[in-house]
């Protein structure tokens, strides 16, 4: 391998004239600047990623941690991350949790660890118990779609309570009554928040609050698909349902068929994300949209505002959006509704 000591060999100049060089540093003569440069690429020369981390103390790294590859929710973020960080020079390294406390803190332990720049920690399962970790590691994390109200970290997120207003105003305004919710029992401040806008807008008209209607699966759809089932099975079953999320909606559209009831017809379904695939379930799902991509460019940029001495904005909440599809519709007649409940029963029987 090429070495600098090669370099300022062949240039005929010390070794700490080629480094300067090689970092575009003013104090070199521009015209040896542009020959050490050149005899460098001539010659093949790379950068040693460690021997420039010993030098400045940072590895141009990021840690990100998510709760699993497999959810699109965390690729749209990731590519938004991936995003910001590549114009720094930027690598990441990434990690998975799968909802789990426990793992989630050892991955931010290994980045640590591994002495990443700084970290990102998506839908965090652990929240404000980060407060004496972080005074001992002095790594900069941010942390994404999830946010302690009292908590002085830094975070990027959707306005959680607005979005659960939204969703269940929607299916008020369609004419529902019985609007069941399916939240996350991981889900931390999120369920909290978007379970308070469900609320919110069930009082807005006067809707009686019915404990009955709402229950709680893990974010994804086999959860989520027992936990629409014990809806179903109520002597008055939900109308409509908001989910804590599309992939929940996606496993309450199944339970849902599974018992003999049409999509939206006799359940309209709200999920929230706006994944990919939600434009072409079958039918189209009806959501908030969250905006992934920028919330992962936003947290990196906050990352990257804080490694260079700035003081960025500690929370950044933004607006969700009413993605209005097919899986919503006015209930059906009381008499229909009626007539459906004894088939179901019937079925059962």
């Amino acid at each position: 391998m090429i070495s600098i000591k090669d370099i300022a060999r062949a240039a005929d100049v010390s070794h700490s004239t080629v480094s300067r060089a090689l970092r575009n540093s003013p104090l070199v003569n521009p015209e040896t600047s542009l020959r050490i440069r050149t005899i460098a690429q001539e010659k093949g020369y790379r950068v040693s990623a460690v021997g420039r981390s010993l030098v400045n103390r940072r590895t141009d790294t990021i840690g990100v941690v998510v709760t699993s590859i497999a959810d699109p929710f965390n690729a749209e973020i990731v590519s938004g991350i991936e995003e910001i960080a590549l114009t720094h020079g930027y690598s990441l390294l990434l990690a998975t949790c799968h909802s789990d406390p426990n793992r989630e803190m050892l991955a931010v332990q290994s980045f640590y660890e591994r002495r990443v720049d700084g970290i990102l920690v998506s839908s965090s399962r652990v929240g404000s118990l980060y407060r004496p970790m972080l005074a001992d590691m002095k790594v900069p994390i941010i942390f994404i779609n999830s946010h302690h109200p009292d908590d002085d970290m830094f975070s990027v997120t959707i306005d959680n309570h607005n979005a659960g207003l939204q969703a269940t105003r929607h299916l008020v305004q369609l004419g529902h009554k019985r609007i069941g919710y399916l939240g996350n029992q991981f889900g931390l401040q999120a369920d909290t928040q978007r379970y308070a806008g469900y609320r919110s807008a069930l009082e807005e008209v006067d809707i009686g609050f019915d404990p009955e209607l709402v229950v709680h699966g893990n974010g994804g759809p086999e959860n989520a698909k027992s936990a629409t089932a014990r809806l179903l099975a109520l002597a008055n079953p939900p109308t409509a349902l908001f989910c804590f999320n599309d992939m929940s909606a996606f496993g309450a559209m199944c339970a849902a068929r599974e018992h003999g009831l049409a999509i939206p017809s006799d359940l309209s379904v709200v999920g929230l994300d706006d994944l990919l695939l939600s434009s072409y379930a079958e039918p189209a799902l009806t959501t908030i949209r969250q905006p992934k991509h920028e919330m992962g460019r936003l947290a990196a940029g906050t990352l990257f505002q804080l490694l260079s001495g700035n003081s960025p904005e500690r929370f950044i909440s933004m607006r969700g959006e009413l993605i209005v599809r097919k899986s919503t519709v006015p209930p059906r007649s009381s008499a229909d509704a009626i007539s459906t409940n004894h088939q179901k029963s019937g079925a059962g029987a």
